[in-house]
């Protein structure tokens, strides 16, 4: 994948079990985190998006864990579109140590609706904000 975006976190205490092993409920925080990190970055931030009438709610999130993440590690969350249609978006997430090791990956799966939470079809509604999702996607591609 092209053009991920990498949001770097340190573990905190809290975060872990009695095992000092990161708990499963705190990777889909963290994919949270690594997509209002993506979102910046694409000049898309959540309270402009919010402020135009567009809402991200999730539709479904999974995630699949292959080595546990310790307290006092520092993690790479890297997030990139799977997919957008105009209508839903889906997102990818890798979680690496710094040196490269792949600790999880997951994808969650969202609709742009308006506050009402009504369907929005980007294009129609929000040209603009459509535009620099297909843009992001064509870099990606390239």
């Amino acid at each position: 994948m092209s053009n991920i975006h990498q949001y770097k976190r340190s573990v905190h205490y809290y975060e872990t079990d009695q095992m000092g092993i990161v708990h499963h409920s705190n990777y889909i925080r963290w994919f949270e985190e690594a997509r209002v990190y993506m979102l910046d970055e694409l000049s898309l931030p959540y309270d402009r998006l919010e402020s135009t009438g567009v809402m991200i709610p999730v539709l479904g999130v999974e995630c699949d864990f292959k080595t546990p993440v310790r307290f006092g590690d520092t993690v790479l969350i890297s997030c990139n579109i799977e997919s957008f249609s105009g209508v839903r978006i889906s997102m990818e997430y890798n979680v690496t140590s710094l040196e490269g090791h792949l600790h999880a990956f997951g994808k969650s799966r969202h609709a742009f609706v308006d506050k009402n939470m009504k369907p929005l079809r980007l294009k129609r509604t929000n040209p603009e904000i459509y535009d620099i999702f297909e843009d992001e996607i064509k870099r990606r591609k390239d």
